[in-house]
């Protein structure tokens, strides 16, 4: 296929950026969704399935010449060049391809960010309650549901806890399962400083961004520890070059509700937010080496750190598990044979984690290609190399429904001691 010039503007090899994406459907229509995890931009764009398959073309490495062509091997037509063109303008405009002008946002945005005093809500007014006794009630309200913990003392009260799996789902939903977990942590014996080890969707180079910024949430301002802060940042200071991505990233701001309410009264806490990054493959895939080098020196550096501060910290995963469905991946949407399968794996999963065997965990995900798409493997593969607890044990587990074709994301609240 023989294509116009291009206008020099439009790029002739388009790179997309990390995003993510969502089927809808419309009547009897069905469209794709994009949006930008990081918040870089704020805009969604929505394609039509033969536009949507263009886009993984869209790679840095395929010329707009043989996108079209794949498009002609696809449907057996030609595209016209302005369409392609015209796609490309305006995925350039809403910040969606790699280039000149998404550089230049993101070292606005980490400026703005680093400015700040605070990392502010993100998610308070939407994905939980935005003002404080509205919050309180919402959270009282999770823990006292029939999916909730309810009153039942601990058979581990007394006990000292070292660390925790919590979900990052919305919370709206998936809020009885959070309150499993803080039930626990109410009713033991837990220390004043939370290691939180959130998933970043956006992607991370280095594997990890730290920030040092104390966050804001509807029922008070949590401060960070700075000591081991200050002391992470002293001896690793490339794994806060990304400190932004904390900025949209929804997996620690999920769990500072549920931590001060459960502890907010009664004890002063701070806590170590970190986002985590990387794939099961990492550990072993040789391609992935330098990938692999980081995660081990930040493993390594935060086991010093944290031993050198003289605190008991508490870690806390905040981690999905499977993704099954449409949305996610898979060529067709989860039957109630293959969510069974998928609770049987998970849970077969589960047994290495409360086994604290971290190792097993990454092979049993690279056995299975990770065909599942457990987005909480950084977080908790983190979480059994740095905490020190002799067992762990899964309290609740659940899913979640995610869009019109049945896709499903599933979860587990589980306590360490």
């Amino acid at each position: 296929m023989v294509m116009t010039h291009m206008p020099d503007e439009i790029q002739n090899f388009p790179h997309l950026r990390n995003l993510q994406c969502a089927p809808i459907k419309q009547q009897d229509d069905q469209y794709i969704v994009l949006w930008d995890p990081a918040g870089l931009s704020p805009e969604k764009l929505i394609l039509p399935l033969n536009y949507f398959y263009l886009v993984q073309f869209f790679d840095g490495e395929h010329s707009l010449e043989q996108i079209g062509g794949e498009y002609l091997k696809k449907f057996g037509e030609f595209l016209v060049p302005e369409r392609l063109s015209n796609l490309v303008r305006e995925m350039e405009g809403k910040l969606f391809l790699e280039g000149k002008a998404v550089e230049e946002a993101k070292r606005k945005a980490q400026e703005a960010y680093r400015q700040g005093p605070l990392r502010l809500p993100c998610f308070a007014g939407k994905s939980y309650e935005g003002e404080s006794e509205s919050l309180r009630l919402q959270l009282e309200g999770f823990f006292n549901s029939k999916e909730g913990p309810g009153t039942n003392p601990s058979e581990h009260r007394g006990k000292k806890i070292r660390g925790m799996v919590v979900p990052h789902h919305e919370i709206r939903e998936a809020g009885p399962i959070y309150a499993w977990a803080y039930k626990e942590l109410q009713e033991v014996e837990s220390p004043s400083v939370f290691v939180i080890l959130g998933t970043c969707h956006a992607g991370l180079e280095h594997g990890f961004a730290v920030t040092d910024k104390d966050f804001a949430i509807p029922l008070g301002n949590i401060a960070v520890h700075r000591p081991i802060v200050d002391r992470l940042k002293t001896e690793g200071a490339y794994f806060f070059e990304e400190d932004r991505q904390h900025q949209h990233e929804h997996s620690v701001e999920f769990q500072l509700p549920f931590l001060q309410y459960a502890l907010g009264k009664t004890k002063p806490f701070t806590i170590v937010p970190i986002l985590c990054s990387f794939p099961p493959g990492c550990l072993t895939e040789p391609e992935l080496q330098p990938l692999s080098n980081d995660v081990e020196t930040f493993v390594t550096l935060l086991q010093k750190v944290i031993g050198e501060s003289g605190e008991e910290v508490c870690v806390i995963a905040s981690a999905d598990l499977a993704h099954i469905g449409l949305r996610y991946g898979d060529q067709t949407p989860p039957t109630d044979f293959s969510f069974h399968r998928c609770l049987q794996t998970d849970l077969e999963m589960l047994k290495h984690v409360e086994n604290l065997d971290g190792k097993a965990f990454a092979d049993f995900l690279v056995k299975e290609d990770d065909r599942r798409r457990v987005c909480g493997f950084s977080p908790i593969y983190t979480m059994l190399r740095i905490m020190k607890a002799e067992k762990g044990q899964v309290l609740r587990y659940d899913r979640a429904i995610t869009d019109q074709f049945n896709s499903t994301v599933t979860y587990a609240s589980m306590v360490f001691f």
